[in-house]
């Protein structure tokens, strides 16, 4: 029976419904037996080679995730074993936004693309897959200090600001991921997807923050190494779900440089294997450097920039000023003088928060047309607004009812009469609200009394920007649609007989049905299908472990022919033989 809802958890029942829109049910009936033989291949592959190559907490993790190396994973199934260590997993439909992929993270959930690589691309996929997220990552969130970057990565990572360009890049990747594993897409297309994720990589200009947040997952989480530079262990889930490259990456080929923040202007090559890579000495010193970087953040670092890179992601995030009151929002401009920021404007539906709790009052609803405020201080005077107590403030004839003028520095003028304020929990003045009000820079005119109500922020210095709003209920963020969706081909008759197959040979082993004749089987297959190679593997333990000489031989004269025909897939079937005889003479 399909899983047709999605079983939830207590870590699951806290994450927030923008980013339940993109669980998708993992229907485990959908594997057929080639998907499943290609998951224990690469499974044992894997294992037999990481036990000496990879971290000890892969192989550890292994067995604490309830990950089996001779069946697809059922991840709810997971979910109960992966609860124990305070994780939980969904499956998604291939990539999904970045900053919702690192979201997830921050409330300890690991996202799983739930489909698996075709035959062809066994090796290697740039796609996500259920061998890259569960038998990748999976195992080593079992490591306490890993678990933790991992969480701690979400949570910094998913408040970096993009640029317009990144999403044009991430729909790209994602449509270049999907058609290259589709059998038989026209290679023209290919090339074609190839050649606009390769346009867009080089004009990315100045990498934003989410560029940079990535590129430093890429170099830990996904092709990271730890230990030293000459005897480097694996840990990052690319290379551990890769049969390929987690051997080339210990060959020479690969350079190998000590992990520091560096690596955060070092891009990649999703299409490529790695060049070179980066070797951390232990999973604390992960931590270290994304405190570093995040220090360079608009999230820590706030001024001038940090409203820059909001303007320039054209997508909704929040600006927090000094009083703590948080604007959320599209920001669309900022008036500068001398280098600082003296009035910032968003467009469209905009909220203000105040410690990630809308203000009462001050929804989309209210502010649907957008916000515009001055920062900073009163021309003249050293004591900001936020300073000032309330006697100062009736000094200065800040004060209900009173018809005033405030002048800032930098030219900004508000002109009305003071309604009301709204004040932190420290009692701090952090808005204030005026009638018949006019605001102007200049000649400008940022503010008309017609327009009704003026709400002015209150703050000296924009202390903090991020991606997104301060409030998850203030937007309604559950509109993610993909431009392109995971592809799934209408089988042929004649791959519909080769799943038969080896469900035949699946049956067997698993011992559900023994009066299969293998030998059949074989020639079936030589009949119909000559050049696969990975059922005759599956075949071939079982004579051997059946000590059938005979069935053995003519085996491995097959596997002769499909060499010749396919020399590429040589070394998987001389893999697939060096497994077996290793495991059945041991």
């Amino acid at each position: 029976m399909k899983l047709k809802h999605i079983e939830s958890n207590e870590i699951l029942n806290r994450l927030p419904n923008h980013l339940r829109q993109f669980i998708k049910p993992q229907n485990y009936e959908d594997y057929s037996a080639i998907d499943q033989a290609v998951w224990r291949y690469v499974m044992r592959k894997n294992v037999e080679y990481l036990s000496t190559v990879a971290h000890e907490s892969y192989l550890e993790g292994l067995n604490q995730t309830g990950i089996s190396i001779d069946n697809i994973p059922n991840m709810y199934g997971m979910n109960r074993i992966l609860k124990e260590i305070g994780w939980a997993a969904v499956a998604v439909d291939g990539f999904i936004p970045p900053n919702a992929f690192m979201e997830f993270q921050a409330y300890n959930v690991l996202v799983i693309a739930s489909d698996i690589r075709q035959l062809e691309n066994i090796e290697y996929t740039p796609a996500p897959d259920i061998i890259h997220e569960g038998a990748g990552h999976a195992p080593i969130i079992a490591n306490p200090e890993y678990a933790e970057y991992l969480r701690r990565f979400g949570e910094v990572g998913s408040k970096a600001i993009s640029s317009a360009k990144d999403y044009e890049l991430y729909e790209a990747v994602r449509y270049l991921s999907i058609i290259k594993e589709v059998p038989n897409t026209p290679q023209k297309e290919i090339e074609k997807a190839e050649k606009q994720v390769e346009e867009l990589q080089n004009d990315m200009g100045e990498p934003s923050e989410m560029a940079l947040v990535r590129n430093l997952h890429w170099w830990t989480v996904e092709y990271g190494l730890i230990g030293t530079l000459a005897n480097p262990k694996i840990y990052g889930a690319g290379l551990l779900s890769s049969i390929g490259e987690s051997s080339w990456c210990m060959t020479d080929n690969v350079k190998k440089l000590h992990y520091d923040i560096k690596a955060t202007y070092q891009d990649f090559d999703i299409t490529k294997p790695q060049p070179q890579l980066f070797v951390t000495p232990d999973f604390a010193h992960l931590s270290l450097v994304l405190e570093e970087f995040a220090n360079t953040m608009a999230l820590r670092a706030g001024g001038p920039n940090s409203i820059k890179k909001l303007i320039n992601s054209k997508s909704l995030g929040t600006i927090e000023l000094s009083t703590g009151l948080q604007i959320s929002g599209v920001f669309t401009n900022v008036i500068e003088d001398n280098g600082k920021s003296i009035y910032i404007q968003t467009t469209g539906e905009t909220a203000l928060a105040y410690r990630d709790k809308e203000l009462v009052g001050h929804g989309t609803e209210y502010h649907a047309k957008g916000f515009g405020s001055p920062i900073g201080k009163l021309k003249g005077i050293n004591l900001a607004i936020e300073d000032m107590s309330p006697r100062d403030l009736r000094a200065y004839d800040i004060y209900e009812g009173e018809v005033i003028e405030l002048k800032f520095e930098g030219g900004i003028k508000v002109s009305g009469e003071i309604i009301t304020g709204k004040r932190n929990l420290q009692g701090k003045i952090i808005l204030i609200s005026f009638k018949n009000c006019t605001v102007t820079h200049g000649d400008t005119l940022l503010f008309k009394p017609e327009w009704g109500i003026y709400d002015m922020a209150v703050g000296k210095e924009v202390t903090s920007a991020f991606s997104g709003p301060a409030d998850l209920n203030s937007f309604n963020l559950i509109n993610h649609v993909p431009s392109s969706k995971t592809i799934h081909v209408k089988k042929s008759k004649e791959r519909l007989q080769l799943e038969s197959l080896y469900q035949q040979v699946r049956d067997y082993r698993e011992g559900i049905n023994k009066t299969i004749s293998r030998t059949k089987v074989l020639e079936q297959l030589i009949d119909k299908h000559p050049n696969d190679w990975l059922l005759p593997i599956e075949l071939y333990e079982l004579a051997f472990r059946g000590n059938e000489k005979k069935l053995c031989k003519k085996i491995l004269e097959h596997f002769e022919s499909v060499k010749q025909n396919n020399p590429k897939v040589g070394h998987l079937i001389d893999g697939g033989l060096q497994i077996i005889n290793k495991s059945l003479v041991a």
